[in-house]
């Protein structure tokens, strides 16, 4: 199964229905897929922090909500991740391309990349290294229960060498 397709097929069968996304290269194909499905609601934003009130705000509208960004944007997010979504307990399925990990051709991605697992252990936020398209598939629907069950958002973390 091809990547993009295994994320979408995860989404579906979780039953996600809202998507907010941040552009990035490295997700198009998936974002395309998307944007073809007439049961997904999806809204493109500029700023991380934008997106997850917009998610805090479809799930207490009774909507499955999901971000996709790259890793780099969870720096932007902390502080809506934090004062919101946990703070009130808010599911959040956060689909992430982990930029700045082994074989990244761009050298400035790097130390976000590197630091993007220990923001999330030092935010106590679950999160999932998924290095191929089964991985992504079983992490996703792994995710989405955990993060309900935690009442806060949890991470699917999709390796580059994944793409």
């Amino acid at each position: 199964m091809e990547s993009s397709e295994a994320i979408f097929n995860g989404l579906k069968d979780i039953g996600i229905d809202f998507i907010v996304s941040v552009p990035c290269v490295n997700l198009s194909k998936l974002l395309n897929m998307i944007d073809e499905d007439d049961e997904i609601i999806h809204i493109p934003v500029t700023r991380e922090e934008e997106g997850i009130g917009i998610c805090a705000g479809a799930y207490l509208g009774g909507k499955k909500p999901a971000i996709l960004m790259q890793n780099s944007g969870l720096g932007n997010s902390i502080n809506a991740l934090k004062s919101l979504t946990e703070l009130y307990e808010l599911p959040l399925l956060m689909i992430m391309s982990h930029r700045g990990t082994e074989g990244e051709s761009i050298c400035g991605q790097v130390p976000m990349g590197e630091s993007t697992p220990r923001l999330l252990e030092a935010m106590d936020f679950k999160f999932f290294k998924s290095d191929n398209p089964e991985a992504a598939y079983e992490d996703i629907v792994n995710a989405w229960d955990l993060s309900v069950e935690e009442g806060k958002p949890v991470s699917v973390l999709l390796e580059i060498s994944y793409w």
